[in-house]
């Protein structure tokens, strides 16, 4: 029998490289409030929600919304199409389906922004749900994804592992009380992922999918 009956995943990091479009469409955004991304490290806004990254920045809510939409609307022509999943994902989400495990997605992009994205993968398919950020302030934090996937009535009672590639994926996952484990071929590093002690780390999709199916 398998030790877990349901698989939240992150998605930038974890199931698509997604690194040229993100930092491609954050250095546009910022340009249009007037900074020069050209000295920051962009790729540590590469898993955090877009308005806490852009909060980092503007102190004016009404800054980051401005900041935030001109995200969206460069994100939706060209970033979201700068993307690919990493080697060994759809054999991964396949063999998982075929396991007969319940297969989620919690990532922090809005759910009507991921699901073209994954549907323009080939990926969509492989989910019994897409879950997803808010386009407003109501769910907005990696945690408050994770808890609206988990009120799905279909988890009810399911022995549940969150997989992620940042802080904030294991963060979220110890807030609402699940194992999370961690792949160490996306955009956090090793010791971002073990200072939240998950229960495993992969190095690459095969690997985790033994040990969802052999753990």
């Amino acid at each position: 029998m398998l030790f877990y009956d349901a698989v939240l995943f992150d998605v930038d990091g974890t199931l698509l490289h997604s690194r040229p479009g993100i930092l491609d469409t954050f250095a546009y955004a910022f340009r249009m409030m007037g900074l020069d991304p050209s000295s920051m490290d962009l790729g540590r806004y590469l898993g955090p929600p877009l308005r806490q990254s852009f909060a980092e920045h503007f102190s004016d809510d009404a800054d980051v919304e401005r900041a935030v939409q001109f995200y969206r609307s460069r994100y939706a022509q060209h970033g979201m199409h700068m993307c690919a999943p990493f080697p060994g994902v759809v054999d991964m989400l396949r063999t998982l389906r075929e396991a007969g495990l319940f297969l989620a997605t919690a990532t922090s992009k809005p759910t009507a922004v991921v699901t073209p994205i994954l549907e323009e993968q080939g990926l969509a398919g492989y989910f019994d749900r897409i879950g997803g950020a808010s386009l407003d302030k109501s769910v907005d934090t990696k945690t408050a994804v994770i808890r609206t996937v988990l009120a799905d009535p279909r988890l009810t009672g399911k022995r549940i592992l969150m997989v992620g590639d940042r802080q904030d994926d294991m963060q979220g996952a110890a807030d609402c009380g699940i194992p999370a484990a961690g792949v160490l071929y996306g955009y956090g590093s090793l010791e971002e992922l073990t200072a939240w002690e998950p229960v495993f780390l992969a190095t690459d999709s095969e690997q985790l999918t033994q040990y969802i199916l052999n753990n």
